[in-house]
């Protein structure tokens, strides 16, 4: 089962992601989480943004 993240923790870390501070691999290791997980929320926050269909 996949760990639960608090939706602050990952607002965080996506708004990091966002501003394009360094390679999304490096956010997610400075995060310690995976690079499949950063894209899972990335995506997740586009669609709650209204930014891509869902």
């Amino acid at each position: 089962m996949a760990k639960a993240y608090p939706k602050e923790f990952r607002d965080d870390v996506v708004a990091v992601a966002r501003k394009g501070r360094g390679q999304s691999a490096q956010i997610a290791r400075d995060f310690g989480i995976s690079e499949g997980t950063l894209s899972n929320w990335l995506k997740r926050a586009d669609i709650e943004d209204g930014n891509r269909p869902g």
